[in-house]
C-alpha cells in the first residue's frame, strides 16, 4: 500500500519503535509490542483534525479567569453519583472498565432507565444486537422513553447518526469493538482506539454532551488499549468485584470534577445493581464467632468508613519454602509485617505458611488495618480468638511501634454504630478518639501491647 507503513505500539505507554522488542525501553513493560499500519495522510487546513485543534483564543491573565460552575445531572443511583463526585458532569467524557461479565452493560442499562426518561440519551452496542438490549431492559424492568440504541462498530457512522439524533448523553459499549476507515489496522488495536475515542471526545465536548465509554481489562487488570485513553478522559471508573460474589464496587482512578478515593457499593441480585448504603453491615454479615484468625478493622474510602474483616490462617510448612498468599492487602505490606512480628515478637513465622484475605473481596490499601492484620495473624498463630466486640486501627513501624491513623475519631464512631464495645487505637490518639457510651477505647503504643491485648481476651 503505497504512503503506508508498519511499525510497533507499546501498548501500556504508547512508545513506537520501527521493530518489535521484548521491553518497552519507555515503560519497562514485557511483551506489551503490537504491530500497527499506518497510512500518511495529509492535513489540510479544512481538515476536521485542524478545525477541532485550533480554537484562536489569545492568552488570558490568570488573575481574570472566573471558577466555573460545572452543571451536574444525578444519574438516579446514589452510589454512582457518590464516585463521580455529585452527578454526571454535562460535557465531561467518563472511562468505565472492568471485567467481562462484571455487571457494565447493567449498570449502563440501569443509568439509561433513570436518565433516559427526561434527557435524551444515544446507546451505541458494539458487542450485543438490539434484541439482547431488548431482554437485558426487560430483566430490569426499565423503558425509556428517549433512548436511542445504535448497532454499529464504524466511527464514521457512529458519529453521523450521532448529529441526527443529537443526544444529551452518548454511551459506547465498548471502545475496543469501534473501527475507523482511515487506520487500516483491527479493532481493539493501540491505533484504533486511540483514534475512535479522540474523535468521541472531542466532538461532544465541542457540543455540551456528556459521553461514558466501556473499556475492557487485559489480564493484568489494566485497562485495556492505549495507556493515554485514560488520560483523554474526564474521569475513570474501575468496577471490581467477584464474579462468584454478589457485591461490586465502582472505584473513582481519576476524577477531574470530584474526589478519586471515594467508592460506591452494590448488590447484584435478579433485577439488577441495587446501592448498598451500609456497606459496613454487609460485610460483616456472617462473621464467625470464637474463631481464631478473624479481626475487624475500620478503614476510610474518601469520605466513607468501612468496616471490614481481616482472617488469617497461620500453620506449620511441610515445604521447604513457606507460601505466602495475600488477597485483598498488597503482598510486599504482608511480608513487611511478617518480618517485623519475627523480629520484634521472636514468633517463628518462618516455618509457617500464612495466608491473608479480606472478607468480601475488598482491597484494603489503608495502613490503618495494620494492626488488625497483627492480631489476626498472631491469634491464628497462638489460636487465641480475638474478641467479637474488638476493633483495632494503627499503621506499625518497622520498630514495632503503633503509629497515628487520619480521622480516628470518624473511624471510632462507625464502629460503635455497628456495635464494638472496644476499640483499639493508637496511643497518641486516645484522647482525640470520641468515646461513645459503652465503648472503651485502648491505646497501644505497640507491637508488645498487640501481643498484651490476645493474652488478657485468653484470660478473659
Amino acid at each position: 500500500m503505497k504512503g503506508s507503513k508498519k511499525i510497533y505500539t507499546c501498548s501500556e505507554c504508547d512508545y513506537q519503535s520501527p521493530r518489535w522488542m521484548g521491553k518497552c525501553p519507555s515503560c519497562g513493560a514485557w511483551n506489551t509490542f503490537t504491530e500497527e499500519t499506518f497510512t500518511d495522510v495529509k492535513i489540510t487546513s479544512s481538515s476536521a483534525v485542524v478545525k477541532a485543534a485550533v480554537t484562536g483564543e489569545k492568552a488570558v491573565r490568570f488573575s481574570e479567569l472566573d471558577i466555573p460552575e460545572y452543571m451536574r445531572v444525578s444519574t438516579g443511583i446514589g452510589e454512582f453519583d457518590r464516585v463521580l463526585g455529585g452527578g454526571l458532569v454535562v460535557g465531561s467524557a467518563v472511562l468505565l472498565a472492568g471485567e467481562p461479565g462484571i455487571g457494565k452493560s447493567t449498570l449502563l442499562m440501569q443509568l439509561c432507565g433513570y436518565l433516559g426518561n427526561e434527557s435524551k440519551i444515544m446507546y451505541v452496542s458494539g458487542e450485543e444486537s438490539r434484541s439482547q438490549l431488548k431482554l437485558r431492559a426487560k430483566r430490569l424492568d426499565v423503558d425509556p422513553s428517549e433512548m436511542y440504541v445504535h448497532s454499529e462498530v464504524l466511527i464514521e457512522n457512529i458519529l453521523s447518526e450521532y448529529s441526527s439524533v443529537k443526544p444529551d448523553i452518548i454511551i459506547i459499549d465498548s471502545i475496543q469493538t469501534l473501527v475507523s476507515a482511515s487506520v487500516s489496522s483491527g479493532a481493539g488495536s493501540v491505533t484504533q482506539v486511540r483514534e475512535c475515542a479522540g474523535r468521541l471526545i472531542a466532538r461532544v465536548k465541542a457540543d455540551g454532551a456528556s459521553l461514558i465509554i466501556v473499556g475492557h481489562v487485559n489480564k493484568e487488570g489494566g485497562i485495556a488499549g492505549p495507556k493515554v485513553l485514560e488520560h483523554m478522559v474526564d474521569a475513570v471508573l474501575s468496577f471490581e468485584g467477584e464474579r462468584s460474589q454478589s457485591h461490586r464496587i465502582v472505584r473513582a482512578v481519576k476524577n477531574r470534577f470530584g474526589s478519586t478515593n471515594e467508592i460506591g457499593v452494590f448488590d447484584m441480585t435478579d433485577s439488577g445493581l441495587v446501592s448498598v448504603d451500609n456497606p459496613s453491615a454487609m460485610l460483616l454479615e456472617g462473621r464467625p464467632e470464637g474463631v481464631s484468625g478473624s479481626c475487624a478493622v475500620c478503614i476510610l474510602e474518601g469520605t466513607r468508613p468501612l468496616i471490614a474483616e481481616v482472617q488469617a490462617l497461620v500453620t506449620p510448612t511441610f515445604y521447604p519454602s513457606p507460601r505466602r498468599t495475600a488477597d485483598g492487602i498488597d503482598y510486599n505490606r504482608m511480608c513487611l509485617i511478617l518480618a517485623v512480628i519475627e523480629k520484634r515478637l521472636g514468633l517463628r513465622l518462618s516455618a509457617c505458611d500464612v495466608f491473608l484475605n479480606v472478607v468480601g473481596g475488598m482491597r484494603i490499601d489503608d495502613p490503618a488495618a495494620d494492626a488488625a492484620i497483627i492480631l489476626a495473624i498472631i491469634s491464628s498463630l497462638k489460636d487465641i480468638p480475638v474478641p467479637n466486640e474488638l476493633l483495632a486501627m494503627g499503621e506499625i513501624g518497622l520498630a514495632g511501634e503503633i503509629r497515628s491513623v487520619t480521622s480516628a475519631d470518624q473511624r471510632v464512631n462507625e464502629a460503635t454504630r455497628l456495635g464494638f464495645t472496644k476499640i483499639a487505637v493508637p496511643y497518641r490518639q486516645t484522647e482525640r478518639a470520641v468515646k461513645s457510651n459503652g465503648c472503651e477505647i485502648m491505646g497501644i503504643r505497640g507491637i508488645y501491647d498487640a501481643l498484651k491485648i490476645l493474652a488478657e481476651s485468653q484470660k478473659a
